[in-house]
């Protein structure tokens, strides 16, 4: 496991549980590729990202607990 592929796993499972692009992007520190959104989009979504985190953690607890 490299480090962008833990990347690439948790972004496809984030997406799976239906958090927003934005959000897992911002919580990723990935910068937007549209250089005129990036330039506007000032929100830093740290309610979704702390919803995000709490259930990413929840999600490993789970992981390692039915193993």
């Amino acid at each position: 496991m490299t480090l962008h592929g833990f990347r690439a796993m948790a972004i496809t499972r984030l997406n799976e549980m239906n958090f927003l692009p934005d959000t897992i992007e911002a919580q990723l520190a990935h910068k937007c590729a549209d250089d005129v959104r990036l330039a506007y989009n000032r929100a830093d979504y740290m309610a979704e990202r702390k919803d995000l985190v709490q259930k990413w953690a929840d999600y490993l607890d789970e992981l390692r607990n039915t193993t």
